[in-house]
């Protein structure tokens, strides 16, 4: 048996930055921080070789299916958190991993998991319902486009009008009243656009944002890239499953990157960027 999947943690760790050919970049990456002791989110890494058997039958093989639903269990059991749970809600990002950095070329899907339960859920459970009700706006948007394949455009330029109806101009100025009326509004839309209904299963959720990732490695602004790179097509991208932490809970949290490196010039020094 092939082994398809590669899991991630302070705790438990089965890949290494060898293997970046098997995990991606990311992945390996992720792996490594784990095993030196970096405080990583938990997660799984769904390998290359997974997304060239996709590629090659055009769905996922019952073999890598089992495998990631153990990862998750896992995933699961660690956290104690359970993917559409109602009282303890496990959310995750779906995101790529190739060999060889594509910044910007594949698809990733943040806050996968919510629902109309899971996001009353986590209104609850933080005491924040504008952070829950903003992650599912924001989980249905990126869903919508990189799963089901509705312009980007279509959902942004609604909020947009949203806002504008209301002289709001910054989305943090959104109550949640208002962004529940935006996830309906979303949905209401979808529905026109596309003639389906969002799907509310969180595993139905995960295993088409998995597929989409795989997908987007031949969608054709990445093939472009690769051309323009020479870079090989047949490397194959890796999905990383991981725990979702949150840079919109409110006005002291952010999201970034960060390098041991000016990626610019090369000095050793500490360099990064956060929104």
């Amino acid at each position: 048996m092939n082994k398809w999947t590669y899991f991630f943690s302070q705790e438990i760790t089965d890949g290494n930055k060898d293997l970046k050919n098997l995990l991606g970049g990311k992945g390996a990456n992720l792996a490594e921080m784990c095993s030196i002791g970096i405080s990583v989110p938990p997660g799984f890494t769904i390998t290359t070789e997974a997304c060239l058997s996709y590629q090659a039958l055009s769905e996922l093989s019952e073999e890598i299916k089992s495998q990631i639903q153990q990862s998750l269990s896992k995933l699961q059991e660690m956290t104690g958190k359970k993917l559409g749970d109602d009282s303890n809600p496990l959310l995750v990002s779906v995101r790529s991993g190739a060999a060889i950095s594509m910044p910007g070329m594949m698809d990733t899907v943040l806050n996968l998991g919510m629902n109309d339960q899971v996001v009353e859920s986590v209104a609850t459970s933080t005491n924040n319902p504008r952070f829950a009700w903003d992650s599912y706006r924001r989980f249905i948007e990126m869903y919508s486009n990189v799963v089901l394949g509705v312009n980007s455009s279509i959902l942004s330029v609604s909020l947009e009008d949203f806002k504008a109806e209301l002289d709001i101009e910054e989305d943090t100025d959104l109550s949640a009243e208002q962004l529940k009326q935006i996830v309906k509004m979303y949905k209401d839309t979808l529905m026109q656009e596309s003639g389906v209904s969002f799907p509310t299963d969180p595993q139905t959720q995960l295993s088409l944002a998995i597929e989409a990732v795989f997908k987007s490695w031949s969608n054709p602004r990445a093939i472009k890239y690769r051309e323009l790179n020479n870079i090989s097509h047949d490397l194959g991208t890796a999905v990383n499953v991981q725990s979702m932490v949150f840079g919109n809970y409110g006005d002291d949290s952010a999201t970034g990157v960060c390098f041991t490196r000016d990626p610019s010039t090369g000095e050793k020094k500490f360099f990064g960027e956060y929104l």
